[in-house]
């Protein structure tokens, strides 16, 4: 009798991809280019086989010979006394289990392993004058972000579990992650500014599912939104894969919302705080029956007074400057959005087909200027944006060797600014005096609106040629519109500038190739990309006079990412691209409110280079260690850099700059897993290597406004069963250390003249209580800044001091 073991398979389109990952980490655990084939894998994939044998009536147990069969080389094992046995230190595969057991009729298992998983099998044996028999035994498939983190990408995968019951917002999560800087003007709803190995703004790439972030339905600013709406972030340093169809410089940074796997169910939050805070969030999903028609959907709002405490300088009785702490008064922020997303799965036209539809709509007051020493009483800046998204994957096409994806959609952005003000306020949110002419920012007054119009498209497809080797192929073209209107201008018969010509079209296309060798443990993937930027605008001079600033430029740009598995858990990786980074319409045109524009702007290149090894959850009697150390380097052209004065912002080409740096983490968890510590500290070297032009007298200078050492430190206490069978309780401290920065060019002017962001050392403290039974409930107390320390922006506008949340979760 032979009795034969089977693995259940998900097969999809994606099974080229997926099972290329699956036999890449199915390598055994050596450099050598022929290991024998039962060697131990490297613990961060190996599986283990716990196995027992049940002899037949009459059968001898202690005769019982065991044999493992991988790739055809035979292994024995060892039985205990009660018939069981264990494997370990195996690479994911298919394996053979013999038994032979005398008075019994021999019987072959074949066994599915997977990557940090144990599979059970029961081999019970029967009579010779038994009958045939077929048991199948199940091994887990690898999540997407676990294929995320064993691809040969330069990706860093942030799960975002543990942050959805606590109360920081998506960017301060991010910033607790090495090489990641997230800088912001204020509180919630202010301005913010993510930095990558010294590269930030556009220069990184967002991206919700794919799809570009102000497409997406869930506002423009990242670190505004709502975690709850997110289930991991996969942050890309330097190296894009061509599936994003993007023409990012320093990398990019993508939400994941769903996998698109995801059974009916649906979440909702509820944040409340210090500073008249107040966050919400829903969302929901249900499948109608297996496959076919399905219905997502999410809704946010937020509400915030920001009036926390700021140390700034007032005018005493006879006129002069004294130092003083007041409450800011004219910083508010709300914002309220939604998406409803319908489609069907699974069928003979499309793997998946749906349209999304989406609407989002922000206030924020302006408290002050850039360096905080005027106060605004009126002025104000709103968004809106609405639009549609339709996207495509199709069902298996060449026998499942072939795939394509296809998304295009519509976006419309309205951003407003108002400013007419006819008072002088002071920090006591007093009016001081009538002005001469109205406006707080400038010295005349405005009530502008800015609608831009942004149509995007990409086709990405992928093809099998091999079991170990792929090609994909992507195209993405996006076209901007922008018009504006100054409402002060109407009825004067004067000509309004905003409504001067504003076009940009960009294009991105790129081929990659992956290959896998010796057996998985090696990964490589080479491409190539182009890029095509068509700029029309008019530019508006003194006197009414316009001049045309078109511009058209094409580049090209190469890459690899290679991966290696190593014994002992350890994972290497290098990567490099030239990348090129067009201009985008903010930094063209402006934004409408602070940042003025610029068409002469050029694109920008770079050569970027990352070389990584890293330690994954390596099981030891002493607790699991995990750990990480890489290098990069960011050689770039034409650089893109925001730069301001007391009131307004320009982006402005530095010509060129080169950033070199040190990532380093590491992390324990105790057995049990009762305490886990984790550690993160990063240093980079971000300067203007220009010798010549506007900024060669800067040259060798640290590029401004940038820090370039920080660290990070959490530590987790974790119990369960508290309170009742199956709940936890944890206690998560965090402490942030961001060293000081100059504001300027560090050779400009005397060094003990020259305006600082100082030191800055943070700490935060978050109790949880949950019950994962459904539906499932948590909740969360958090203290943030707790030693109330004076924190500071990239400009050294004041942040928040110490201040409470709590929040509340509950999903079905």
């Amino acid at each position: 009798m032979q009795i034969e073991v089977k693995t259940r398979r998900s097969v999809s389109p994606t099974s080229s991809f997926t099972g290329g990952l699956l036999l890449l980490l199915a390598g055994v655990a050596s450099a050598q280019p022929a290991p024998a084939p039962t060697e131990p894998a490297p613990a961060a994939v190996a599986g283990t086989i716990d196995g027992r044998v049940t002899p037949c009536p009459g059968g001898v147990l202690a005769q019982t010979e065991l044999l493992l069969d991988a790739n055809g080389q035979m292994r024995p094992l060892k039985l205990d006394s009660s018939g069981r046995f264990r494997v370990e230190g195996l690479a994911p595969g298919t394996y053979e289990v013999h038994t032979y057991v005398p008075g019994c009729e021999p019987a072959g298992y074949r066994v599915q392993v997977a990557a940090g998983q144990s599979t059970t099998l029961h081999a019970e044996l029967v009579s010779t004058e038994g009958m045939e028999t077929t048991i199948d035994v199940e091994g887990r498939k690898l999540t997407r972000a676990e294929e995320r983190k064993a691809s040969a990408e330069a990706v860093r995968v942030v799960e975002l579990e543990q942050a959805h019951q606590q109360t920081a917002d998506l960017g301060e999560v991010l910033s607790r992650n090495a090489g990641v800087s997230v800088q912001r003007t204020g509180g919630l709803g202010s301005s913010s500014r993510l930095s990558l190995n010294g590269f930030s703004g556009e220069q990184v790439r967002f991206f919700v599912d794919g799809v570009p972030l102000e497409l997406a339905g869930f506002g423009v600013e990242l670190a505004n939104v709502p975690v709850n709406l997110l289930k991991r972030v996969e942050v890309y340093r330097g190296v894009v894969p061509v599936r994003f169809g993007a023409d990012a410089l320093g990398g990019a940074v993508n939400l994941v919302s769903s996998d698109g796997d995801e059974p009916s169910g649906a979440s909702a939050s509820l944040q409340a705080g210090s500073f008249g805070t107040w966050r919400g969030s829903l969302a929901g999903r249900h499948q109608f029956g297996e496959g076919g028609f399905f219905l997502k959907g999410h809704a946010f709002g937020d509400l915030a007074r920001n009036d926390y405490r700021v140390d700034v300088e007032v005018p005493n009785a006879q006129g002069r400057l004294e130092p003083a702490s007041v409450s800011r008064f004219h910083d508010g922020y709300r914002a309220l959005g939604g998406g409803l997303e319908v489609g069907v799965a699974n069928r003979p036209f499309a793997e998946r087909l749906s349209l999304r539809a989406y609407g989002t709509r922000a206030r924020k007051e302006l408290q002050h200027n850039v360096v905080m020493t005027v106060p605004y009483g009126e002025a104000r800046s709103t968004e809106a944006a609405y639009g549609a998204l339709l996207s495509w994957t199709s069902a298996e096409l060449l026998s499942g060797k072939l795939r394509l994806e296809g998304t295009a959609g519509h976006g419309v952005r309205d951003t407003g600014f108002r400013d007419t003000s006819a008072f002088v306020y002071d920090w006591h949110g007093n009016r001081v005096r009538e002005r001469l002419q109205p406006g707080e920012l400038s010295t005349a007054p405005t009530d502008r609106l800015i609608r831009q119009h942004s149509t995007f498209a990409r086709l990405h497809a992928a093809h099998a040629l091999t079991d170990s080797q792929s090609l994909r192929l992507s195209l993405a073209p996006t076209f901007v519109t922008r018009q504006g209107e100054e409402r002060l201008l109407r009825g004067t018969g004067q000509r309004d500038p905003l409504r001067a010509q504003r076009e940009l079209l960009t294009g991105v296309a790129g081929l990659e190739h992956e290959l896998r060798t010796w057996e998985g443990r090696l990964e490589n993937v080479t491409f190539v990309k182009g890029y095509l930027l068509r700029s029309r605008s008019e530019e508006v001079l003194a006197g009414d006079v316009t001049r045309r600033r078109d511009q058209t430029s094409g580049h090209v740009g190469a890459g690899l990412n290679a991966r290696l598995l190593l014994p002992h858990g350890l994972l290497a990786k290098a990567s490099y691209e030239y990348a090129t980074r067009l201009p985008g319409p903010d930094e063209f045109f402006g934004d409408g409110v602070l940042i003025l524009d610029n068409l002469g702007l050029e694109p920008e290149t770079s050569h970027n280079a990352n070389v990584e090894l890293e330690l994954r959850d390596l099981s030891t009697p002493a607790g699991t260690f995990r750990g990480s150390v890489g290098g990069f380097a960011r050689l770039a052209d034409q650089l893109i850099v925001l730069l301001g004065n007391d009131s307004v912002y320009t982006f402005a080409n530095v010509y060129a700059a080169r950033s070199l740096g040190v990532e380093a983490a590491a992390g324990w968890t105790v057995p049990g897993g009762w305490l886990s510590l984790d550690a993160n500290t990063t240093w980079q070297d971000f300067r203007n290597a220009s010798s010549e032009g506007t900024y060669g007298a800067y040259s060798g200078d640290r590029i401004p406004n940038r820090p370039w050492l920080f660290a990070n430190v959490t530590a987790s206490l974790r119990r369960g069963s508290l309170l009742r069978a199956g709940d936890e309780a944890s206690l998560s401290v965090t402490s942030r250390y961001v060293h000081g920065f100059f504001r300027g060019w560090e050779s400009q002017g005397l060094r003990e003249d020259k305006q600082k962001v100082p030191s800055q050392l943070t700490h935060s403290l978050a109790v949880t209580y949950a019950l994962p039974v459904r539906p499932a409930f948590s909740g969360t107390l958090e203290a943030q800044n707790l030693t109330d320390a004076k924190t500071y922006d990239f400009f050294g506008a004041q942040r928040p001091g110490r201040s409470f949340f709590f929040k509340l979760t509950m999903e079905l």
